[in-house]
């Protein structure tokens, strides 16, 4: 047999691998594998927990806003009916208010027509006095006077009919 350089490769090659079970290398190589194998599941099953405790949370801040969106809903239906009930409240007082005013105004108007009708009642009095005054002065003769008077008189109360009619 030959002994060139490919034997003395083989031979140490086969002496390398002993010296690495010698020295238990292919062990050591399979606890770090299993190890880093024993991490690798310990942190999938530490996320595969993170995973499942953020469904929670959300689950549990989906019903939050759920509710709160509800209790906005409930909250807006309120304040529409408040509203509502706030114009119809106004409404009335406004109606209200203005049927009091028109009356006030009604009232006052009637009593300026009443005032003004005794102004006139007055006045055409006061006119008939000076003006039967002055026939009275103007003429001596009784008959003429008492004739006169009578017609003014006469007068006087035909227009204070018209007037308070």
């Amino acid at each position: 047999m030959v002994i060139n350089s490919t034997f003395w490769v083989a031979v140490s090659f086969f002496i390398f691998l002993g010296g690495l079970v010698y020295l238990k290398v292919p062990h050591k190589i399979n606890e770090v594998f299993n190890k880093l194998i024993t991490d690798i599941k310990n942190e999938i099953d530490e996320s595969e927990k993170l995973r499942l405790e953020a469904k929670v949370l959300l689950d549990k801040a989906q019903d939050k806003l759920d509710t709160a969106q509800n209790v906005g809903n409930i909250i807006l239906e309120q304040a529409k009916k408040d509203s509502n009930r706030l114009v119809i409240e106004m409404n009335d007082k406004f109606h209200k208010s203005s049927e009091i005013k028109k009356k006030l105004a009604e009232n006052k108007i009637l009593q300026l027509k009443d005032a003004a009708l005794k102004e006139i009642k007055d006045v055409s009095v006061k006119i008939a006095v000076e003006s039967v005054k002055k026939i009275i002065n103007t003429s001596v003769d009784k008959s003429k006077l008492d004739v006169l008077f009578n017609k003014n008189l006469e007068d006087t109360k035909i227009a204070l009919k018209k007037i308070n009619s």
